[in-house]
């Protein structure tokens, strides 16, 4: 099915998903610390030195449920732009997310690991300025399989040495907004014995570095055994005149080959820019749909 037309059908697709107005959305009490909820701990800043993207080095933290048992192989949920989901005075607040969610048990008791972006030698380590100063965007909207080897080769060996990670790919999800969203859906996408679970949030499915063929590559291949939730929203970087650079009709494009595909996926859009409102609103709501019915293998 040509792009415009996989755009065009999907518009169907987003009435379902609209749930505010201007841009007004809100975090939920899922997203606030609540009494008498155990806390884990965000452990962390460390540094990595990479081999795969050579001469880079970069922060990652850590979050520790507070039931985390070192004895049990743990749920992981790997995220991109690391500092964004994970420091408090970001807009995501994981850490109080899956405290909340897990205590309610929710989602099953999960570590989380939060990945920055690599910093080339003599650049300042990346953070929320300086984004423009890394590797990023070749390390996340980059097609093919080296993200995904980063990942699974790297960082969770790496993290892996301090603590008990499942090697269940279903025990494994990945998230990411923007260029992080995109590259969240590569590493499942190039990977899915490694990782089953993906949550994107206005993702960079267009023509940076080739993302726009996504909709057709999923046609295209054999369906894959991974879940997808997407969000994004009509105030999304647009450019009605150019598909390949429209945030918001290449989503649609996503979630429209998704569902001809037959995927297990979820789709959320709505009134939205390109910011972290709408995806951290719904973040809760998101987990607990892509967790629904994890059961432990080992």
């Amino acid at each position: 099915m040509p792009l415009f037309r996989i755009a065009l059908a999907s518009v169907c697709l987003a009435g379902a998903g609209v749930a505010s107005a201007v841009d007004d959305y809100a975090l939920t009490p899922d997203s606030l610390p609540q009494k008498d909820v155990p806390k884990g701990k965000l452990e962390g800043p460390f540094e990595w030195k990479s081999k795969i993207f050579d001469g880079t080095t970069r922060q990652y933290w850590v979050y520790v449920p507070a039931r985390y048992d070192k004895t049990k192989p743990t749920c992981v949920m790997v995220f991109q732009d690391g500092h964004a989901y994970a420091l408090p005075n970001e807009g995501y607040k994981i850490p109080t997310v899956f405290d909340n969610l897990i205590h309610r048990r929710e989602m099953p008791v999960t570590l989380g690991v939060f990945i920055n972006p690599g910093a080339k030698e003599g650049e300042p380590a990346v953070d929320a300025k300086n984004w423009g100063k890394a590797t990023r965007s070749f390390e996340y909207d980059s097609l093919g399989d080296q993200y995904a080897k980063f990942i699974v080769d790297e960082m969770l060996p790496e993290v892996g040495k301090s603590y008990n990670l499942t090697k269940d790919p279903e025990g494994r999800a990945i998230c990411g907004a923007s260029s992080g969203g995109i590259c969240a859906f590569t590493v499942a996408w190039e990977r899915p014995d490694a990782f089953r679970k993906v949550i994107s949030h206005i993702g960079s499915f267009t023509n940076l570095k080739g993302g726009h063929i996504y909709p057709k590559k999923i046609l295209d291949a054999e369906k894959k055994p991974i879940r997808v939730y997407l969000q994004d929203g009509s105030g999304d970087n647009r450019n009605p005149k150019n598909l390949e650079r429209d945030w918001y009709l290449q989503n649609l494009a996503m979630a429209a080959a998704l569902k001809e595909k037959g995927y297990d996926y979820k789709a959320a859009f709505g009134d939205g820019a390109h910011n972290h409102k709408h995806g951290a609103a719904i973040l809760p709501d998101q987990l607990r749909w892509l967790w629904k019915d994890y059961r432990p293998k080992e």
